[in-house]
């Protein structure tokens, strides 16, 4: 059995397929990691979400801003766009989307020491409140009230965490730290708005979450997507596995289970907004 991870697909079906046909996966006695951002921006994403979800017993996704967006579109919080409308206008539409509400934000293997959310950790998390947060938000978001608990958090942004937040900003600051963390501050608030490379950086105020003088100590490696422009990352305590594929670069697999072993399939992309 091998345990592959597979940075943001974003509805790249043609490089996903010859991702997985170049890591011989069999989905009988293999496992595979999504990082999140399954859909959207690329050319097929429901053939990419229906794909996913028929080998859904062998994937595990943890879910990245455009998959919250998409389920956002589902309840009517926000307008599809024309990339995942054709998720919306599926018969399966209440299929897909109920099982992407069930979802993880954060996926642990103790065995192997690894684990996987598409942003990353918040620097001020340490594992135990990293999964007992991904817990909360996981439960909200499979609720029946899912739809008011999403409208109420749209309203906010929380940059910091603090005890002193009320539950729902609470909530935000998580949902955030696992779906579009990038750049924090000194403190360790979040920066929102950069999404420059690590070279735009040099001499401002800002730090990349995983580089936080501050950050709790997590004694797993953390593989997350979400950030293209940093681009496939490895320093062996942390691995961003975006390597840009929607935007014509590469789709990345990482071997779990085994040490240093890396596959990547240049992008079949044919045209980026």
């Amino acid at each position: 059995m091998a345990i592959w991870a597979i940075g943001d697909v974003h509805g790249c079906y043609s490089s996903f397929i010859n991702l997985l046909d170049k890591i011989d996966f069999n989905p009988s006695k293999d496992k595979l990691w999504l990082s999140g951002d399954i859909i959207n921006r690329g050319e097929d994403s429901l053939r990419t979400i229906e794909y996913i979800y028929n080998l859904r017993d062998s994937i595990t996704v943890v879910l990245g801003n455009h998959d919250i967006s998409l389920i956002n579109a589902y309840f009517g919080i926000k307008k599809p766009n024309s990339y995942t409308r054709a998720i919306l206008e599926s018969p399966k539409a209440d299929i897909y989307i109920n099982w992407l509400r069930n979802q993880k934000f954060l996926h642990i293997d103790k065995k192997h020491k690894h684990l996987i959310s598409h942003a990353g950790i918040s620097p001020q998390f340490d594992i135990d409140m990293a999964q007992e947060f991904a817990s909360n938000i996981e439960l909200k978001l499979r609720s029946n009230n899912a739809k008011e608990w999403l409208e109420s958090i749209s309203k906010i942004r929380v940059d910091k965490f603090d005890k002193s937040l009320s539950t729902i900003e609470k909530e935000r600051y998580i949902l955030d730290s696992f779906t579009v963390m990038r750049y924090c501050y000194s403190d360790n608030r979040l920066e929102f708005k950069n999404k420059a490379p690590l070279s735009s950086i040099l001499g401002t105020n800002l730090n990349t979450w995983f580089n936080s003088k501050s950050r709790k100590k997590i004694n797993y490696k953390i593989l997350f997507g979400h950030w293209s422009t940093l681009g496939y990352y490895d320093n062996g305590d942390v691995c961003c596995l975006d390597s840009s594929c929607v935007w014509g670069g590469r789709l990345t697999a990482y071997r779990v289970d085994k040490k240093s072993k890396i596959v990547s399939v240049e992008s079949n992309q044919k045209y980026v907004e």
